[in-house]
């Protein structure tokens, strides 16, 4: 029985460690959903260098001294944003950029690439717009805040942001010790401390992708920030923009910034 019962411990210890093997091994995969671009997009293109990588995007609203830099979530085509942003940020030049390895994008996204660009395309955008404010949903939370600790911004929008990835990670992966398996971080806790400005946070009640409690724990390491903070109730991860709530926060702190 004592060895019966040994034998089974031991396979249950190897296939734990298979588990955390392959977790650890295609986290990239569980954490980047790189998508193709879709076509009829008739907005202006634009291109942008970091070494000799060549990042591809949109620009609406060209002109604007004020601009908007955009950071999207994992899975998401920044493209679907363009009727809405044209008009919701009408006094900004908005920057639809997309990571490394989306859309026609070469290579592969890593937290540390990510950050790379974000400073590489907001030196070049600096030099035609002495106004420069950053939004990030979701993913592009962490390369958003990151960047505004790094670099002048005037203000700073997050939507459905997380405290870090790997916080996050240990929320969907309760049994296994998540945290310290991320290879990509995106430790926004760091970063807050550092950053000024006035900071825009949106929360969706029902999130069960980033559920808010990380947002929370975010927004209380903005010691230095004036902080809004707004929940959209009834409002899920991947629905929160299309409620009314979500336009207005909006509307609502671009106005008191101002």
């Amino acid at each position: 029985m004592a060895k019966s019962i040994i034998n089974l411990l031991s396979l249950l210890a190897i296939g734990y460690i298979l588990i955390v093997a392959l977790v650890y091994f295609r986290q990239r995969s569980l954490l980047f959903y790189p998508v193709p671009v879709r076509g009829g997009i008739t907005e202006e293109t634009i291109t942008f260098k970091n070494r000799e990588l060549s990042l591809h995007g949109w620009i609406l609203n060209k002109g604007q001294a004020k601009a908007m830099i955009y950071y999207g979530g994992n899975a998401e085509d920044i493209t679907h944003n363009i009727d809405l942003f044209k008009d919701l940020f009408n006094n900004y030049t908005v920057y639809l950029i997309n990571y490394r390895g989306y859309g026609n994008n070469q290579g592969k996204p890593t937290e540390q690439g990510l950050f790379s660009d974000a400073i590489a395309i907001y030196d070049q955008i600096h030099e035609l717009h002495p106004s420069i404010s950053l939004m990030g949903r979701s993913l592009g939370s962490g390369v958003a805040v990151y960047l505004a600790s790094k670099r002048d911004t005037e203000q700073l929008f997050l939507l459905t942001p997380y405290d870090s990835i790997a916080n996050l990670a240990q929320t969907h992966y309760p049994y296994l010790p998540a945290q310290y398996l991320a290879k990509d971080r995106f430790d926004s806790t760091i970063y807050a401390k550092n950053i000024e400005i006035p900071v825009l946070i949106i929360t969706a009640e029902l999130d069960r992708v980033v559920p808010f409690k990380h947002a929370e724990k975010l927004r209380d390491q903005f010691t230095r920030a004036r902080v809004s903070y707004h929940m959209i109730a009834g409002a899920g991860h991947n629905n929160v923009t299309s409620f009314p709530g979500y336009r207005e926060v909006i509307e609502t702190f671009i106005a008191a910034s101002e």
